[in-house]
């Protein structure tokens, strides 16, 4: 049972032609059986109304503010109605949506940020369609970086894959694997890394985060014998976490780092770039995993996958990734851990 004290979570509805509408209308109708406590949609109401129509999902949907979605949610799914065009096509992302989907984000994160909420929750977008109306960041996670940073100089976020104990963050995202080598630097790692112990501690309580750090060549470059990063670049980032009094080993060969009985000797895994990092947590939990964003002031969590436009409107999307991230959400605000 959830506490009728405490601020819902803000959830933004995310691009309205994939599956993110889908998935936070089945959250909700799940409610009783996943335990997730209440949650804001900034949204639209109709469109809403409309998509579970569609998928045959009987939901009451009303109207809501951060101060009543609590006592709504208990016999609605409450909505704080943003402006905009949104049409309900599935699969058919329109740029005429864009300023609708810009403006879910930025209502939810505010609302965060004030306090008004008490976590924030993203469902998936589409970059792509993003680009054509304007949109000027490389990603969802630096435009809240940059809404949190309210015109100051945005934070470096640093993204989580997680599932249970097992945490893996990709150094570099989504850039092409061509550019990686030059991207990987000791600054990035040491920054990374103080980020998520940081985080680690203040968010999920850990006293000494254990950090492993993954080499970037095959077997950690073989002592230079198949690439000098791992001796030029990772192992005195590694050292100077060490250094600094963070609890860090490494670089480790990636295909054995993985190997879930040396993954769970740490509490999160430092991999060199995307796939190295998402591929093993996606094949141990595909489905079920969260991404956590970190070294924001406040916490932001999403489902591990994206719009799925083929699933959309067809009731055929699982959930369990969303539900994943809107019980992470609630456990890291559910209670205050001292830094």
């Amino acid at each position: 049972m959830y506490d009728p004290m405490l601020p819902p979570l803000a959830a933004s509805m995310g691009e309205p032609a994939g599956v993110g509408p889908d998935l936070l209308l089945r959250a909700f109708v799940d409610r009783a059986s996943n335990g997730v406590s209440p949650f804001l949609v900034y949204g639209q109401a109709n469109f809403l109304r409309s998509r579970a129509q569609r998928l045959g999902l009987a939901v009451e949907i009303r109207p809501a503010t951060p101060a009543t979605a609590a006592a709504v949610f208990a016999d609605a799914l409450p909505v704080f109605e943003v402006g905009g065009l949104v049409p309900d096509k599935p699969g058919e992302a329109t740029p005429v949506s864009s300023q609708f989907v810009i403006g879910a984000i930025a209502e939810a994160a505010k609302a965060t940020l004030g306090g008004a909420c008490r976590g924030l929750v993203t469902a998936p977008i589409h970059k792509g369609v993003l680009y054509t109306a304007g949109f000027k960041y490389p990603g969802h996670t630096e435009y809240l970086a940059a809404l949190c940073a309210n015109g100051g100089e945005p934070k470096h976020p640093v993204m989580m894959l997680l599932h249970g104990d097992l945490r893996a963050v990709p150094l570099t995202v989504h850039v092409p694997l061509a550019e990686v080598p030059g991207l990987v630097t000791k600054e990035l790692i040491v920054s990374t890394g103080r980020t998520v112990a940081h985080d680690l501690k203040t968010r999920f309580g850990i006293a000494r985060p254990k950090l492993g750090i993954a080499g970037l060549n095959p077997h950690a470059g073989e002592n230079g014998g198949i690439g000098r990063e791992e001796l030029d670049i990772i192992a005195p980032a590694v050292a100077e976490l060490v250094f600094e009094g963070f609890d860090a080993e490494g670089p480790f060969p990636a295909d054995t780092l993985f190997y879930p009985p040396h993954w769970r000797r740490y509490h999160a895994v430092i991999a060199m770039y995307h796939d190295q990092a998402l591929i093993p947590i996606k094949t141990v939990a595909f489905d079920k995993a969260v991404n956590l964003t970190m070294g924001l002031p406040i916490v932001r969590t999403s489902p591990d996958h994206g719009t799925a436009f083929d699933l959309a409107g067809t009731g055929k999307a699982s959930a369990a990734s969303l539900t994943a991230a809107l019980r992470l959400a609630d456990r890291l605000t559910a209670q205050t851990v001292s830094a």
